[in-house]
């Protein structure tokens, strides 16, 4: 059951609750519910307990094919994403002259780039090194400061598909990457939430990329160097997390940077992310 922001024709944007291949609207169906995921976060195990209340029968059911998906967490006060996390990528990207890090390495994708599961991507203008990145991305779910990886699960509020786009000659310009991250239209993120309980073991899940059709990555979470858990209480030790917050998880091997030669994206291009249990993410490529 996961929750979808989603609109129709003309309408404002809601919360819905999917149901196989058609959503619920929130907003008549259970209308106490907050309007927003990460109000609906924050509101804790209240509103999961009214969320699961609702089925089939509390409203009318609207097929997922006549609706406008958007991102689920167009605004979260951070998006952080984790570099080089899987041992096959880490591999792959060392052979072109990266070392691999000591520790978890994280940095800042600017929230402006977050768009809907199927919005474009507008490739830019100034550079011709556009790449994709599949990714699991977790959504904090409760406040949380200071824990350890055996509290972690507990404060987690869902997952969904991220591409993490990247802009590679911008991206090694700093030691930071962010700006490489950061360009608008490039965190494509969805189909929908995912709630955490839906998802049994979220370090077995398998996770693919496919440019045109052709397969580019094939993973699964079981090869994270960092598992989820462990990942959540590092960047707990810093910082504050706060519902709505999105981690991005680490990416396989097979981005287009480490092909010989390198296959990056073009306008024209179609970008589809699946990752079992979760759903996926499809974007075509534009000039910007």
């Amino acid at each position: 059951m996961p929750i979808a922001v989603f609109s129709t024709t003309g309408s404002d944007l809601r919360l819905g609750k999917v149901i196989d291949d058609r959503v619920i609207d929130l907003t008549r169906a259970a209308p106490e519910l907050p309007r927003t995921i990460k109000g609906f976060l924050g509101e804790g195990e209240p509103a999961l307990k009214r969320l699961m209340q609702v089925d089939e029968t509390s409203g009318t059911l609207i097929p997922l094919s006549e609706v406008r998906l958007h991102a689920p967490v167009p605004d979260p006060e951070k998006y952080l994403a984790i570099g080089m996390n899987y041992a096959d990528h880490s591999d792959e990207v060392e052979k072109l002259g990266l070392e691999k890090p000591e520790y978890q390495k994280w940095f800042n994708k600017q929230v402006s780039c977050i768009t809907g599961p199927h919005d474009d991507i507008v490739a830019p203008a100034i550079s011709d090194q556009l790449d994709y990145e599949v990714e699991l991305a977790v959504v904090i779910g409760k406040r949380c400061r200071s824990i350890s990886p055996e509290e972690a699960r507990s404060v987690i509020g869902g997952y969904m598909v991220a591409n993490d786009v990247s802009v590679r000659d911008w991206q090694f310009r700093t030691s930071t990457v962010t700006l490489g991250k950061s360009f608008d239209t490039h965190g494509p993120t969805g189909p929908w939430l995912t709630l955490a309980h839906e998802i049994a073991d979220p370090h077995n899940l398998g996770l693919r990329t496919f440019v045109n059709g052709e397969r580019r990555q094939d993973g699964n979470t079981r090869h994270l160097i960092y598992g989820i858990y462990e990942q959540i209480s590092y960047l707990s030790q810093v910082m504050t997390l706060k519902p709505g917050d999105i981690l991005a998880t680490g990416t396989p091997a097979g981005v287009g940077l480490a092909f010989n030669p390198p296959k990056y994206l073009s306008p024209g291009d179609v970008v589809r992310l699946e990752i079992d249990g979760v759903g996926h993410i499809e974007n075509h490529v534009v000039q910007g």
